[in-house]
């Protein structure tokens, strides 16, 4: 592993936390919300991640293994395709001819422990950085 490779795995892992806050926030922010763009309800959605390096060829594989500190990459985000959720409020203007509003597939207790999970790899990959600067940095000062 490269003198920066811990600080690139780390650097990939915040890029990665960060997208996925950005969408655990979004679907908080449309919980209620019973109408887009596409029609119906909003769909909860999610992020996916993979390994940086994923390859099938065996000599790219074994390169990988030697030097592991390749970090995770974004491969999409993907829908959660799960029931909406059915609320009766016949005086809510998407109301069925029931009384019934297909409301978005979201719980929020759900969506808050994502946000902390995802809060805190942010901050364990923001102490990985500090800590391969403050080794590089020791490095550096035995060679004084």
């Amino acid at each position: 592993m490269g003198m920066f490779g811990a600080i690139d795995a780390a650097a990939s892992g915040l890029t990665a936390e960060r997208l996925r806050l950005d969408v655990i926030s979004n679907n908080i922010a449309n919980a209620n919300t019973t109408r887009t763009a596409e029609g119906g309800p909003y769909r909860r959605q999610m992020v996916v991640f993979e390994p940086r390096a994923k390859t099938n060829a065996f000599s790219q594989m074994l390169a990988r293994e030697m030097d592991p500190g390749q970090g995770v990459r974004v491969v999409g985000i993907t829908k959660d395709e799960s029931p909406f959720k059915m609320v009766y409020d016949p005086s809510h203007p998407d109301a069925n001819q029931d009384g019934y509003v297909e409301m978005p597939n979201i719980n929020i207790v759900a969506e808050m422990v994502d946000m902390i999970t995802a809060t805190r790899a942010y901050e364990a990959n923001v102490t990985a950085v500090n800590s391969a600067k403050s080794m590089a940095m020791k490095a550096l000062d035995i060679g004084r």
